[in-house]
């Protein structure tokens, strides 16, 4: 499929399509008239790779982490280095403290909203 096709499929901007090639997390074949190719696998990828990217994972550490994501669970992962597992349990924690800030913020929200609507019942 062309860029356009992939980047209506997933929501992603051609732009960041691109960005991601440039990255490496992605692989696009040529036509031969110069036109990006891509296959059907990449429509997960680019979903996987915006999720990761939501949940606030740096490219970096994406382009590490995405042959890993492709292998069954039931592997062991030999090919990760200390500093990589140093990387991803920094960024488990950081996750992990945003996602505690996040709570704290939709509770609050959700404790506004319903003391506004006991007022105006």
């Amino acid at each position: 499929m062309r860029i356009g096709e992939l980047s209506e499929r997933t929501g992603t901007p051609r732009r960041l399509l691109r960005y991601y090639e440039e990255q490496g997390l992605i692989v696009a074949a040529r036509c031969a008239n110069g036109y990006r190719a891509y296959e059907e696998y990449n429509v997960d990828r680019v979903r996987q790779i915006r999720g990761l990217l939501d949940a606030g994972l740096p490219t970096r550490i994406i382009k590490q982490i995405l042959p890993c994501l492709d292998k069954p669970r039931v592997i062991h992962f030999t090919d990760a280095t200390p500093e990589m597992l140093a990387t991803l349990e920094q960024e488990l924690d950081r996750m992990s403290e945003r996602i505690r800030f996040l709570s704290r913020n939709r509770d609050a929200i959700a404790e506004y909203l319903e003391a506004v609507r006991a007022t105006r019942a």
